[in-house]
């Protein structure tokens, strides 16, 4: 009898996720770690060196890097196989305007979160688009979802949500009904997803990717709803804070900042024990307001366990060596608990315990691709126009696009067949805010990308 007691502890112990594996302090670090990544070599070749070297635990991919199904299968085979420890594969697919794989890319153009919640408001029509864009994520490789977005539409002016068709109703009963078959369907496929943004972007009246966003005489308790009606039916993946102001909670920091936002509501309010993933830590919010290392301080003393960033390098160096070697010092000083840093790794390799597969194998084939294009601006900076040179050494199929800084598609410029030589495009950004804009000109056989700086 004490044999099979015996056995049946060791069969138990043996399926347990291996939280217990020794790790440093820097490889717990590392997992906390989501950057996007820019197609130059340079950010490539670091990239590669922080998977394999620094224990990274995601990358984010922007519609960018993301140029048709076989290519995004591809390199999503590439970095797994790089990393000793399964990545986080993340993009922002939520349907309508914020969807990095629609008809530009392979796939299909989608529905608004709005058109679902709102106009159809029906349960098969949501299901459905959740179930084929899931499936898109699944069979390329992808395995993190930054979506649905549960904000409620309390303004459908909103810049960053109502006008943009971002949320599912001015109702958070039917926001939080719709998130719900949304997140169900991804589930299915295995696909890991995140709520957003949380507590509620829906009342803002700016748009927290350009700068300072007050939301303190605008939010409405309501806003809270879809978070707690999904946590209490056991939800339990990923929420991911907004970087909004409420003087009410914080007198100084944005929710994205605040302790009191994330360990007392978030966690011990309404009693979330998953992943908290910041917003992106370079939007102007952020950066306009708070120094980066006390903005990563910050971050993860308020018990968020992902840091998301849009870029792998800071000062032209490894972004993630910048975060280890901070946070390392920080822990070494008394500023941050290393306790933190352990209750984030854990929750972390739980949640990929849950949703990823153990196995790293690969079926991908390195390749060379020419470099066969050339890009170049005149003038640079620009305003309100600027003429767009591509170069061509021989004749192809050439799209040429044009992104934001947060990888959201803004012009297509040219998507048909180039001869070799010397072609002009006008972008015009007259409608458009200040900022830095990429230009990424695609053929078959490879992709460049070119910045420049609209001033006004």
């Amino acid at each position: 009898m004490r044999r099979i007691a015996t056995l049946s502890l060791l069969t138990f112990l043996l399926s347990l996720p291996l939280l217990s594996e020794a790790q440093t302090l820097q490889e717990k670090i590392g997992q906390m770690i989501m950057v996007g990544v820019e197609t130059s070599q340079e950010h490539q070749d670091s990239l590669k060196y922080d998977i394999e070297h620094r224990n990274l635990g995601g990358v984010l991919l922007f519609a960018y890097n993301l140029r048709f199904p076989s290519q995004i299968r591809s390199q999503n085979s590439r970095f797994q196989g790089l990393a000793d420890t399964p990545l986080f594969l993340a993009t922002d697919q939520e349907g309508g305007i914020v969807a990095r794989l629609d008809e530009q890319n392979g796939f299909e153009r989608t529905f608004s979160a709005h058109k679902l919640g709102t106009e159809f408001n029906s349960e098969d029509s949501t299901r459905k688009q959740a179930a084929l864009m899931a499936g898109w994520m699944a069979n390329t490789g992808l395995n993190m979802n930054l979506a649905p977005v549960v904000d409620v539409n309390v303004d459908p002016n909103s810049p960053a949500i109502g006008g943009l068709d971002r949320s599912f109703s001015t109702d958070e009963q039917v926001v939080y009904q719709h998130a719900s078959w949304f997140v169900d369907e991804f589930h299915k496929q295995n696909i890991t997803t995140s709520l957003k943004h949380f507590p509620g972007h829906g009342s803002a009246v700016s748009d927290s990717h350009e700068g300072f966003t007050d939301i303190t005489d605008t939010w409405e308790d309501r806003e809270l709803d879809p978070f707690r009606f999904l946590i209490e039916d056991g939800y339990n993946d990923a929420v991911m804070t907004g970087h909004l102001f409420n003087q009410n909670w914080d007198e100084d920091y944005p929710a994205s900042l605040s302790s009191y936002a994330v360990t007392d509501i978030l966690r011990d309010s309404l009693g979330f024990n998953g992943v908290v993933i910041s917003d992106e830590l370079f939007m102007g919010a952020v950066q306009e307001n708070y120094g980066m290392d006390e903005a990563i301080v910050q971050v993860v003393n308020s018990d968020t366990d992902i840091l998301l960033f849009n870029t792998n390098l800071y000062q032209d160096k490894s972004l993630p060596a910048y975060i280890i070697s901070l946070i390392s010092e920080k822990v070494e000083a008394g500023v941050i608990d290393e306790a933190t840093i352990t209750a984030s790794y854990n929750r972390i390799m739980t949640l990929k315990d849950t949703r990823i597969p153990t196995s790293n194998e690969v079926d991908y084939e390195p390749q060379e691709l020419p470099d066969q294009v050339d890009i170049a601006n005149y003038p640079n900076p620009f305003n309100p126009s600027t003429t767009i040179t591509v170069s061509l050494d021989q004749s192809s199929q050439v799209q040429v696009q044009v992104f934001n800084s947060i990888g959201q598609r803004v012009q297509t410029l040219a998507q048909t067949q180039l001869s070799s030589g010397v072609h002009n495009f006008t972008f015009d950004g007259r409608s458009l805010s200040s900022g830095m804009y990429l230009v990424v000109v695609s053929t078959p056989e490879t992709r460049q990308v070119h910045k420049m700086m609209l001033i006004k």
